[in-house]
């Protein structure tokens, strides 16, 4: 099921960009994956906590801050170094990660999205715009984002002991049906966005070089920090961790760019990088699985 869900989704997605209505159905999907499917996922993780959440989303806010500096010192285009660094947990990371590792990844995922989802949402909108953003405007915009206002909830929901509930079948109910969605409506988005997009082979060749330096930067931030940094069941959530640096960048930059420049640049890097983030994504579990 954790593979076969994602795969539908996908080809769903391939098919249905065919018809005149996916326009709209695609905005559907993402705001439902946004608002109320992630949110619901975050909330119940978040209270029914488990150890080792809050060194994750750690992981995932300095990990993006370190890829975004490294590649900034390479190109020098904060635009392709925000690319670099802020990546796709939503529409390819979740469905990617209960393919690879199973339901039971949903923790780990989470507070690596939320970890990500900070350092994008503080760090996005001062790389695409050619103005300097008022520091209060920034903290606003972190804290009306879906994932921190989840963060919200599920503290009240704490303070009010709900974490204690010795029966929350339902509550479960919501959650699995909230996980499942979230998969399948990724996945079907990610197939009528690549539909639609035209990648050339320049695009595909640079996305490939700058996916393997991720990756060997992947390998030496995950080897260190399993080493030096004392995260609760670390040895369990490696393997996840380390899907942080498969993943391409994330959808919404282009959007941001367009609205601050009236440009598009980031299009052809997120489609190309998409494109080779599913092979990498794939040749992991490959090597997870059999190897």
């Amino acid at each position: 099921m954790a593979l076969l869900l994602p795969l539908a989704g996908f080809i769903c997605g391939l098919v249905l960009a065919m018809f005149s209505f996916s326009s709209d159905l695609k905005s559907l999907l993402s705001t439902m994956l946004a608002r109320l499917f992630i949110p619901v996922v975050i909330i119940y993780n978040m209270v029914f906590y488990k150890a080792g959440s809050l060194g994750l989303m750690l992981f995932s806010f300095f990990s993006a801050f370190l890829l975004f500096f490294i590649f900034l010192f390479i190109s020098k285009d904060r635009l392709q170094a925000l690319c670099f660094s802020y990546t796709n947990m939503v529409w390819l990371g979740f469905p990617i990660g209960l393919a690879l590792f199973g339901p039971n990844v949903s923790a780990p995922m989470i507070a690596l999205y939320v970890g990500g989802s900070i350092f994008g949402n503080t760090w996005a909108v001062t790389s695409v715009s050619s103005e300097p953003q008022p520091f209060l405007s920034i903290v606003k915009k972190v804290l009306k984002s879906p994932p921190v206002i989840a963060l919200f909830i599920a503290l009240i929901f704490r303070f009010f002991d709900v974490q204690h509930l010795q029966k929350h079948e339902i509550v479960d109910l919501v959650y699995t049906g909230s996980k499942w969605g979230m998969s399948f409506a990724g996945m079907c988005v990610l197939g009528m966005w690549l539909r639609i997009t035209r990648v050339h082979t320049n695009d595909l060749i640079y996305s490939s070089k700058v996916a393997i330096l991720k990756l060997l930067c992947g390998v030496v931030i995950c080897a260190l920090t399993y080493r030096f940094i004392p995260i609760p069941h670390i040895e369990e959530y490696i393997g996840v961790m380390f899907l942080f640096f498969c993943l391409p960048p994330a959808a919404n930059i282009v959007a941001l760019e367009t609205h601050y420049h009236g440009t598009g640049e980031s299009a052809r890097y997120i489609a190309s990088g998409t494109m080779v983030s599913c092979v990498v994504c794939i040749l992991y579990g490959i090597v997870l699985h059999f190897i």
